[in-house]
């Protein structure tokens, strides 16, 4: 049901790598859908006035299949999980660094209240100095039973296995339960990822007082945190961090 089925719009237009020793700032969010409303573009304006990125992971982004987006001046692609006629529902990484390659995935399994699958997206991003970081903008399973979320996390897990060079995952992970959790940080182990933790967790999405957001890390030197209190404009607050390669 409501399974995308056409090429959704991208745009790269920067060639810019990133440089040994270069700070940038990374901004994780669910948007809970909201992406074409007045509110949320005044307040994604003033959260990136006070914390500068060059790196936005978005999810639960709605666009409309003939919007050039709501920031023309960044490169980005999307990763979608539902379309209407009118509208692209999925997760969004932009960046103001080059993209090399953009890969979006689907889940293989779909959730069960609604029947729609989840979208993840693997993007490349050029390093001066050779090679590529790569990031992982990730909507995780929610409505199934904690095994499906483990394989689904399984297949993002082989899919990055083989990424030599630094790495950043990224996203709502929906891990709502102790089980998934645990089975979450396994992965984080699995691939030597770090948790870059928020200096403000109590702004932190949680259900059943387990935080649902993460900024995980690699091959990074992590130089600050935030969870940003955005006023409920989402049901989600968005989560910052700025690293240095």
């Amino acid at each position: 049901m409501l399974k995308p089925k056409t090429v959704i719009p991208r745009q790269f237009i920067h060639e810019h790598p990133i440089h040994h020793g270069e700070e940038f700032g990374v901004l994780c969010w669910n948007t809970q859908k909201l992406t074409e409303t007045p509110d949320f573009h005044r307040v994604l304006a003033g959260v990136l006035a006070n914390y500068p990125c060059l790196f936005l992971l978005l999810q639960e982004v709605k666009l409309t299949t003939k919007n050039n987006w709501l920031l023309p001046q960044w490169s980005y692609a999307i990763a979608p999980n539902m379309q209407t006629r009118r509208s692209v529902y999925g997760v969004l990484t932009a960046s103001k660094y080059a993209f090399t390659e953009a890969q979006t995935r689907l889940s293989r399994k779909r959730e069960g209240m609604f029947a729609t699958h989840k979208s993840y997206m693997l993007s490349y991003h050029s390093l001066a100095e050779g090679g590529s970081l790569l990031v992982v903008n990730v909507h995780a399973m929610n409505f199934v039973r904690a095994n499906q979320f483990s394989q689904e996390i399984e297949f993002i897990k082989e899919e990055i296995l083989g990424h030599k060079g630094p790495l950043i995952v990224a996203g709502d992970f929906n891990v709502w339960s102790r089980q998934r959790r645990l089975r979450l940080l396994q992965f984080c182990r699995s691939v030597g990822l770090r948790q870059a933790i928020m200096v403000d967790p109590h702004h932190i999405k949680t259900y059943r007082q387990h935080p649902l957001d993460f900024i995980f890390y690699r091959d990074l030197s992590l130089q600050g945190t935030s969870a940003i209190d955005t006023r409920k404009v989402s049901d989600h607050n968005p989560l910052y961090a700025r690293f240095k390669l």
